[in-house]
């Protein structure tokens, strides 16, 4: 992809989560919902990242690691919030992604192909585009006939059939590195809220003849963005459906995958079988052939091969090969 970048914007408040901390804090499958757009942008090998921060700035900076910062002090849209990276760009020639850290659930196979699709194009900036079967209240993605963009209307501004348009914006972009800070400098804060949008980069690229293009997601449910705690538990039970799905692929047996939980950055080997009601948190690493559960809680455990247990807690233990642990076992540090 030769040298790429991306920037992560974590720097909004989340009040709709009526929580203490910024929304990007609050965790999923054991990671920081702004960790999880870090992740998946490092898997899919970004040279460059960058992670916006404002509201709560040294909370979320302390739980990010090999990331550069930039700070929003006054959350003035998500143009500004952009524009706080052009200096740390200032000498980058190369695509740019912009995402969200409240948008947890992009695989980092999706950003790769985005940026390849974007730059076989030619295009000044491609829009990360989702099929929804009720688009209500999402931006619409206008085409021509070759299927370049001609622009996205919002819904209260869109026509009768312009609403008929199931393609919508998901707010993820790539530009051109050069042609974003060029047209950046351009959008003003002519709206209801004083604030400088990302999007109004896209009319102004149109006007100076670039082109725009639009990668339509497999899964449109890798848009979803978090706003309250429903839609935090509906994010939950995704990625546990994943994360499930993964370790099965991988030669493990889950019994019941609707009732087991397991977080990011476990290990689990081949043939163990887990059972339901079973929660498998971050650092656990499970052996080959173990029966896990039903009801077991495991926290940073190394359980060796061959073990058994059900109904038992484990925090912080090895447990050897071969062990049994009894029902209703608590061992901790």
């Amino acid at each position: 992809m030769g040298q790429t970048a991306a920037i992560i914007l974590a720097a909004g408040q989340g009040s709709r989560m009526r929580s203490k901390q910024a929304k990007v804090l609050h965790p999923l499958a054991g990671l920081e919902m702004v960790n999880h757009a870090v992740r998946s942008v490092r898997l899919a090998a970004f040279d460059r990242i960058i992670v916006v921060v404002g509201y709560q700035a040294e909370k979320v900076q302390g739980v990010l690691e090999q990331v550069t910062l930039a700070e929003q002090k006054e959350q003035l849209g998500t143009g500004h919030a952009v524009n706080q990276c052009r200096e740390i760009l200032r000498d980058f020639d190369g695509p740019v992604l912009v995402t969200y850290g409240d948008t947890p659930l992009f695989r980092s196979e999706t950003f790769r192909e985005l940026v390849q699709f974007h730059q076989q194009g030619q295009a000044g900036a491609t829009i990360l585009t989702a099929i929804f079967a009720d688009p209500t209240g999402y931006g619409r993605i206008v085409r021509d006939r070759e299927g370049n963009v001609l622009g996205v209307v919002e819904h209260k501004d869109a026509n009768e059939r312009e609403r008929q348009i199931t393609e919508i914006n998901t707010g993820t972009y790539c530009f051109d590195s050069k042609l974003l800070f060029e047209y950046l400098a351009q959008i003003t804060p002519d709206n209801v809220q004083a604030e400088y949008y990302l999007p109004d980069v896209l009319p102004l690229m149109l006007q100076g003849g670039h082109t725009i293009r639009g990668y339509v997601l497999e899964d449109a449910t890798e848009s979803m963005g978090i706003n309250d705690r429903i839609q935090l538990s509906q994010a939950e039970a995704i990625l546990r459906d994943r994360i499930c799905t993964h370790w099965q692929k991988q030669g493990v047996t889950i019994v019941d995958p609707k009732s087991t939980w397991i977080e990011w950055d476990c290990q689990i080997g081949q043939d163990s079988v887990i059972y339901p009601g079973c929660f498998i948190q971050k650092g656990t690493v499970i052996g080959e052939d173990c029966r896990i559960g039903p009801h077991c809680r495991l926290t940073g455990a190394q359980i060796g091969d061959g073990v058994r247990m059900e109904h038992a807690i484990i925090e912080g233990r090895v447990v050897a090969s071969g062990e049994k642990i009894a029902p209703f076992s608590l061992l901790t540090k």
